[in-house]
């Protein structure tokens, strides 16, 4: 029951946090974080078939198509600054 709303509060305040950040970085890393999280809370909900792919496809793939898109914007800015 603890770690439970342990969770819930993580989930809350990861999500929180991803939303209101200015840093890209860190918003990507608190989705990552809360993909993990969510993967974690449907484990806990006995449905590990979905827990399975929001940890996969949530978390992995997304997290790393986010962070790829933030480098190339990061490139682009480098290239038009003088």
């Amino acid at each position: 029951m603890i770690f439970d709303l342990l969770l819930v509060t993580a989930l809350l305040v990861s999500a929180v946090h991803a939303l209101s950040t200015p840093d890209l970085f860190r918003a990507v890393m608190l989705f990552i974080v809360f993909g993990l999280l969510m993967a974690l809370a449907w484990a806990r909900l006995n449905a590990p078939d979905i827990a399975l792919a929001e940890a996969a496809i949530g978390a992995g793939l997304t997290g790393a198509l986010l962070l790829d898109a933030l480098g190339h914007l990061h490139r682009k800015r480098r290239e038009r600054s003088p």
